[in-house]
């Protein structure tokens, strides 16, 4: 018998998946279609778009000085985020075929996309592609790590937590002794839902 908590962790999914498909029908409004993930305007459009691009020195010298001078300190971060992207893609590339853990698809995070929009100039372009690296690159650690905690620790917090990931209502409860050990093998490779 389904529990309330997993009739809500179900009903999330739903939600979730009927939010991406309302988004998707932006794909009308602003009349674009995505083929072998490039994006493509109506040529209408496309003329329409530039109208609103900012001139590059237009952009620069309208930027305010605080944004101007936190630059730095953003972009400083590249370092760390690829070492974490290299460290996270080698370790599941290592150890999910090992623990028989459906692999993540990382081009299903790391979109890059907002390159097509010709309202953008070039360094919005290239902060759009770092935002859409960075962001995309989180998604994709935190469902490895769900994937992982999934198959070493398949317990739910006594703590209220912010943010759940998609693994997390496969999880026995907590205190629930006799669950866990009885199904922890069965609970380590569920994965059927992927």
């Amino acid at each position: 018998m389904q529990t309330k908590l997993e009739f809500l962790l179900d009903k999330i999914k739903v939600l979730e998946n009927e939010l991406v498909d309302e988004l998707q029908k932006q794909q009308e409004e602003f009349a674009y279609e995505v083929t072998k993930r490039r994006v493509y305007f109506e040529e209408n459009v496309i003329i329409r778009h530039k109208e609103y691009a900012k001139h590059l020195f237009k952009y620069i010298t309208d930027a305010k000085l605080k944004h101007i001078i936190s630059a730095p300190f953003i972009w400083m971060c590249i370092f760390p985020v690829i070492l974490m992207d290299v460290t996270i893609s080698l370790y599941q590339a290592v150890c999910f075929p090992i623990y028989g853990i459906p692999k993540v698809k990382r081009q299903d995070y790391i979109v890059f996309d907002r390159q097509y929009l010709n309202y953008l100039n070039l360094i919005e372009k290239i902060n759009c592609a770092y935002c859409s690296y960075v962001n995309g690159l989180f998604g994709y650690l935190q469902e490895i790590a769900g994937r992982t905690e999934q198959f070493w620790c398949p317990i739910k917090h006594a703590k209220r937590i912010k943010n759940l990931h998609s693994r997390y209502q496969k999880f026995t409860d907590y205190g629930d002794a006799e669950t866990y050990r009885s199904k922890l093998e069965l609970t380590r490779h569920d994965f059927n839902d992927l």
